[in-house]
């Protein structure tokens, strides 16, 4: 059984949410997908040095 109680508006404001991890994790796996797309994209098109 799951019990619920009421939060008073005093403790709501000193929530803090977790944005700035969302947005690092957000980040770091944007550049993940960057870096396999170009090792996936030499592996596929391979090109020689200055071309």
């Amino acid at each position: 059984m799951v019990k619920i109680s009421k939060i008073s508006d005093e403790k709501l404001e000193k929530i803090k949410g977790g944005t700035t991890i969302s947005v690092w994790t957000g980040i770091a796996i944007a550049g993940i997908v960057i870096f396999l797309s170009g090792v996936i994209d030499g592996l596929i098109n391979p090109k020689g040095c200055g071309e």
